[in-house]
């Protein structure tokens, strides 16, 4: 069974517009944001999909300027995050973002960057799931992340990711007490993605934490909408769709514990049974019963 965070755990989301190619600029928004939710109490903040370089792919294809190299343990040293950092350190939070990262075997990953309170930055998590264009400029992720924080376990994700319900059942069943999914969803999506994670918090009773930017360029505007969901499906927090926005929310184990206790899916998932290759056929013409998945293999049923 799970073991229960030992106490609250204040997040975060962070609504925010981000300049195209402008790593230093937006790092210094981030910092700023930062120290402002560091005074509402929060002990993790999280910032949209690509916020270190903004979500403008042909822009970020014609621009190395606007990635971050990561070293082969996963460690970035750039100066450009220097204010992010510092902010980070002087108040005592962890902050997840994404960015474009320049990875040591040469590849380019849409990323998530963790920003610790002891003043490292390593790369948290590297996007399974790319969305179209993605595909042609990053290469996915190998494998799910998450990360602690204090006693809290947090999902990582990005943007389409949570469009596929295994990838946060991965995280719940690996523990995960929430799901942190930074985003970049188009103005007229955002329909979909209040859908998605409202269900992934409500089949995985976990808490999921949802963060989009406004504005971006032109061709693609951003919808903002970002949110935060309790573990039965709850609205904890919304941003509207137009303008930049912080959404706190103090997420609670005393919740948590009673989510699981009315809702059982994760302790009675069967891990022995496979739901797709045990499956068996049933014959509606009334002239066999039923028939494994052999006989329907070989054309039998």
């Amino acid at each position: 069974m799970t073991t229960m965070p030992s106490g609250p755990l204040t997040v975060a989301a962070v609504q925010v517009e981000a300049g195209s190619g402008d790593v230093a600029g937006n790092a210094r928004r981030a910092a700023e944001r930062v120290v402002a939710a560091a005074d509402g109490g929060a002990r993790i903040v999280v910032l949209p999909e690509l916020h270190l370089c903004g979500y403008d792919l042909p822009a970020l294809a014609a621009n190395s300027d606007a990635e971050v190299r990561a070293d082969a343990a996963g460690r970035v040293t750039d100066c450009r995050l220097a204010p992010l950092v510092g902010a980070a350190t002087e108040h005592a939070v962890t902050v997840v973002l994404g960015a474009a990262v320049r990875r040591a075997d040469g590849q380019l990953a849409n990323s998530l960057l963790v920003v610790g309170d002891d003043g490292s930055v390593r790369v948290g998590y590297d996007k399974q799931h790319l969305w179209r264009d993605e595909q042609e400029l990053f290469t996915p992720g190998r494998a799910p992340a998450w990360i602690d924080v204090d006693t809290w376990r947090l999902g990582l994700a990005i943007c389409y990711d949570m469009s596929f319900p295994e990838h946060c059942r991965r995280a719940a069943l690996d523990g995960a007490h929430a799901y942190l999914c930074p985003s970049a969803f188009a103005a007229g999506a955002e329909h979909r993605a209040a859908v998605y994670l409202r269900a992934r918090a409500l089949e995985n009773t976990i808490f999921t934490v949802f963060v989009n930017p406004v504005a971006g360029p032109p061709s693609r505007p951003c919808a903002g909408t970002s949110a935060v969901h309790g573990p039965m499906g709850e609205l904890l927090g919304a941003a509207p769709a137009a303008a930049e926005a912080m959404v706190l929310a103090r997420l609670e184990p005393i919740t948590l514990r009673s989510a699981r206790a009315q809702l059982r899916m994760l302790a009675e998932l069967s891990r022995e049974i496979d739901c797709l290759t045990n499956a068996i056929s049933v014959d509606v013409r009334g002239d066999g019963g039923r028939n494994d998945a052999d006989s329907c293999a070989a054309g039998r049923c």
